[in-house]
């Protein structure tokens, strides 16, 4: 089966090839890693909000939350250091397995890495839904966290070596789609087992079996890169997958250049050490700084504790459950449209857009919050559905920009010799934020209260300000000539030395020697800054 043909742009020159039906499959059994950190995400807060779950576990909690009445009470409810910890301990736990992920993903190949996490799932869904104390459920969310840490850290890297450069950004969000359908499915089954006493709760959480089936089975079915091949020397098997994920047997060209580019990355001994060199001062920053905003946007507050958050808005049990379902739908849908957009009106448009759609409503529940839910009163109807509206609004505007494109442009712009290296830190960077807001939301709720939503809104202004100024556009640019968006940059030029643009423009013209790109040259040239005598 294989689709319409494309052309994959390798330093000028075009390398033809088929869109295969086996590419799609193989991206999305891969991208079924994100199914289960959805899964994780979304079912830890309906789980936290029902009754006999917080009975067994967190008896505390369940007290204070049938005696709250006044406003205090109702803002600081389910504030608990150890439910907290079960949430968030997923997260601690993805961060440490992810330097042992990126071992394995270098040393062993993808394939290896993505059924380590298809195990370790599987174990914590075990543990889990078997739990008969704290211990059980917290070793349960520390499996699964060691599963995040080893799917973070490989599918996207599969994702975006597998992919052809022309439909890298929509198939790479593939894994941050399944992320926000796995996020709906959790909200339907809690929906369903919050009326089943009283192990409703344990269906939810053995229920995330299935996904985590679905990884480790499916990472046996695929093959690995050919990239990973070529690296670990296997040249043979790598050419190979090569015509196999292209459709054609004329892969030469290719082959040679993933040759050549693997001798090279092959010269760089210590990765980490040479990430930090200040010609890659631009990759680090963005990269790091994506992870961190995508984190105090305010999304994992929501989608972590949604039901939670539902219910100490005012809103009764089955409501919170049905608005958290609400916002999953429109989770997934505006995921789609990011997919159908991002290669056709690039990141930062994106970016930029959202900011303004994730500014107003935050800033509009504030004020409702502040102004109906005060004297031990509850929310009003009216202003009730204008919330759950704002949030649909919010969480719209980052499922097509800040969700995916926060892992997108990280997996664009690190060199070849450097992007283990790169992607271990984009990993560790994320997992260790959302670790921050997962400890320490409920705790903000309690003392915040309604300006929780207010200091995330100041957040956003600051990051759509961050992408104005310092994120350039990555849409269509080759990983090797990537050189050239920091050379004609305001501020990036500063740390990356022409010589690198000069090299990277005799390189190509070396390969590939044709009279007729000399005038794209020269206008490449012009573009970046440099004298046309390069």
């Amino acid at each position: 089966m294989a689709g319409g043909a494309f052309s994959v742009e390798k330093g000028g020159k075009e390398f033809r090839g088929k869109f295969t039906g086996y590419v799609l499959l193989s991206c999305i059994l891969a991208a079924s890693g994100g199914l289960m950190f959805g899964y994780d995400v979304g079912i830890s807060g309906g789980v936290t909000s029902m009754d006999d779950f917080l009975g067994k576990f967190f008896p505390v909690v369940l007290a204070k939350k049938r005696r709250a009445t006044a406003t205090e009470s109702s803002y600081c409810k389910y504030d608990n250091q150890g439910l907290q910890a079960f949430t968030s301990s997923l997260y601690i736990a993805g961060l440490v397995a992810t330097f042992a992920a990126s071992f394995v993903t270098r040393r062993f190949g993808r394939k290896p890495s993505m059924l380590t996490a298809g195990v370790f799932f599987l174990v914590g869904v075990v543990f889990n839904a078997a739990a008969m104390n704290l211990a059980m459920l917290i070793i349960g969310r520390i499996m699964l966290g060691c599963g995040v840490g080893f799917a973070n850290q490989a599918v996207p890297l599969y994702l975006s070596e597998i992919a052809p450069t022309r439909f890298r950004g929509g198939l790479n969000i593939l894994f941050q789609l399944n992320v926000t359908i796995g996020i709906l499915f959790a909200n339907l089954v809690n929906y369903g087992t919050q009326r089943i006493h009283p192990w409703g709760w344990r269906l939810s959480l053995g229920l995330a079996g299935i996904p985590a089936s679905l990884l480790a089975v499916g990472s046996l079915l695929l093959c690995e890169t050919a990239n990973s091949l070529i690296e670990r020397g296997h040249l043979e098997r790598g050419k190979a997958v090569l015509k196999k994920i292209r459709g054609t047997d004329d892969v030469d060209e290719e082959f040679e250049e993933m040759v050549e580019v693997s001798r090279i990355a092959k010269e760089i001994k210590h990765p980490f050490r040479n990430i930090i060199k200040r010609e890659h001062r631009p990759q680090l920053v963005i990269a790091i700084s994506l992870q961190v905003f995508q984190q105090f946007t305010g999304i994992n507050a929501i989608m972590f504790y949604a039901p939670v958050l539902f219910q100490t808005l005012g809103f009764k049990n089955d409501a919170s459950l049905y608005s958290a379902v609400i916002t999953g739908a429109v989770n997934v849908l505006s995921t789609v449209v990011s997919i159908l957009s991002v290669d056709k009106f690039g990141r930062r448009a994106l970016l930029l857009e959202a900011g303004f759609q994730m500014f107003i409503p935050q800033v509009l529940i504030a004020i409702l919050l502040a102004t109906g839910l005060h004297g031990g009163k509850q929310l009003s109807h009216p202003s009730a559905i204008i919330v759950v509206l704002m949030i649909c609004l919010f969480v719209s505007g980052f499922a097509w920009s800040w969700g995916p494109l926060g892992w997108l442009i990280p997996s664009e712009i690190f060199p070849l010799e450097i992007r283990s290296a790169g992607q271990s830190i984009t990993v560790c960077s994320n997992l260790f934020f959302t670790f921050v807001i997962a400890q320490s939301f409920l705790s903000m709720l309690c003392h915040f209260k309604y300006g929780i939503f207010l200091f995330f809104a100041g957040f956003v202004v600051i990051m759509t300000i961050f992408v104005y100024f310092l994120v350039p556009e990555t849409k269509g640019i080759p990983i090797e000539e990537m050189v050239f968006v920091w050379r004609k940059h305001w501020l990036w030029k500063r740390f990356v030395p022409a010589s690198d643009a000069k090299d990277v423009i005799l390189e190509v013209a070396a390969k590939h020697p044709d009279p007729d790109k000399d005038q794209q040259f020269n206008g490449i040239k012009h573009q970046n800054g440099l004298p046309q005598s390069y």
